[in-house]
């Protein structure tokens, strides 16, 4: 949610300085709600939404242009600083530049980030400068070869997958590293599907009730609906999107919503090579197979662990992150960490170790919806680790 190098050393330290982008000293601390310890491990002077961490560690972050210009798309956390990644050159679009930078070849607005277990690092770029209009040429998925830092594909979404008024959030990558699954939260919701060795994507599901919004939910914080002060509200359509470690269900859900969804991903694969779209692909036919999983409320991002099988959900009404356990059926929500620095909890990734990432993107404090709010807004990362005892749900053969 929402994106060859050349020697181009000068002009990256005069980039990284632009972007002030400083990690902060870590600070553990044990939570009165939930038996998760929560750690600071950056902050940053933009505002923050994805975060992805390698295979062998290393810590990826973006920052989209939402409220401001931001001066880095994509970033690697080293040695406590923010570095545009895979290069300066990449992260050089401006929206004062738009007529002579090719969006192409740029970071227009990237709105997340995942490694696979290839060691692949996929970028989405929703291309929607302040979630306006889409920057032509610009939606895409970007893949990065981690071992080489290059970029290796670049994947270009046409006018039918991603509308004029889309706004492409996040993705998941099967295990087998074949295809991606994205989610739309803008004006119709949807799913994309994405075959990533040929580079074709399908769109289903667009304007289905499990991908729009909620009507009857309105978000809220500190007690209150959360507006625009033209009196506008949180109307995002699909956002979080998880996929088990099997790679065999995938699930999604509206930040205006409630409820999670999943499907099996078999229902969604095959088509890439077909003569003709199949029938088992259409709408009509998905949305028969489409299990409603539960009610989480209103959340941002879902994750499930490799290390215990559990959901991982953002709530950001609550200023926490839940879990659910997904072997249970029917099972409900449990707080693993509530804690008020946790504003609005966004996306999540999980290390090598099995610790839990989350970034504050703050979308409550933005000047969005708080006026006199400052464009260049502040936000966090933090790593969250469970307390003894408490990563015990599990999904049998499912994690791994």
């Amino acid at each position: 949610m929402k994106f060859p190098a050349g020697p181009r050393s000068g002009f990256a330290l005069a980039l990284l300085s632009s972007a002030a982008l400083m990690a902060a000293p870590a600070t553990a601390q044990e939570q009165p709600t939930g038996s998760g310890t929560l750690t600071q491990v950056a902050s940053f002077d933009h505002q923050v939404t994805g975060i992805t961490v390698s295979k062998g560690g290393r810590l990826f972050v973006n920052f989209p242009r939402w409220s401001e210009d931001a001066p880095v798309s994509v970033a690697e956390l080293k040695d406590g600083k923010s570095v545009p990644f895979p290069d300066a050159e990449w992260n050089g679009w401006r929206n004062a530049k738009s007529d002579t930078v090719d969006p192409k070849t740029h970071f227009v607005c990237v709105q997340s980030v995942v490694a696979d277990q290839q060691d692949r690092l996929w970028v989405v770029d929703a291309a929607a400068p302040a979630m306006a209009h889409v920057i032509k040429d610009g939606p895409k998925l970007v893949g990065i070869d981690l071992k080489t830092n290059q970029v290796v594909k670049t994947i270009p979404f046409d006018a039918s997958t991603v509308l004029q008024a889309s706004y492409i959030n996040d993705v998941r990558i099967a295990p087998d590293g074949k295809t991606a699954y994205l989610t739309d939260s803008g004006a119709e919701g949807a799913l994309i599907v994405v075959d990533l060795d040929s580079g074709s994507a399908k769109r289903v599901l667009s304007g289905h009730a499990s991908t729009m919004p909620d009507k009857s939910v309105t978000v809220q914080y500190d007690g209150k609906p959360l507006r625009r002060p033209d009196g506008r509200g949180v109307n995002f359509s699909a956002d979080g999107i998880a996929l088990s470690p099997d790679g065999k269900t995938l699930y999604w859900q509206a930040i205006k919503g409630k409820t999670l969804y999943s499907l099996p991903t078999d229902a969604l694969t095959g088509w890439a090579t077909a003569s003709f779209v199949p029938e088992m692909l259409s709408d009509r036919t998905l949305s028969g197979k489409i299990v409603t999983v539960g009610e989480n409320g209103p959340a941002d991002g879902l994750l499930i662990a490799r290390k215990d099988g559990r959901m991982y959900v953002t709530s950001p009404q609550d200023n926490a992150v839940k879990v659910r356990d997904l072997s249970q059926n029917g099972s409900s929500l449990t707080t693993l960490v509530q804690d008020a620095r946790l504003r609005w909890p966004d996306t999540f990734s999980e290390g090598p170790d099995g610790t839990i990432y989350v970034t504050t993107s703050h979308i409550q404090d933005s000047a969005d919806y708080k006026p006199g709010a400052p464009i260049s807004l502040p936000t966090e990362l933090w790593a969250i680790k469970s307390g003894a005892g408490e990563a015990t749900g599990s999904t049998g053969g499912a994690a791994r």
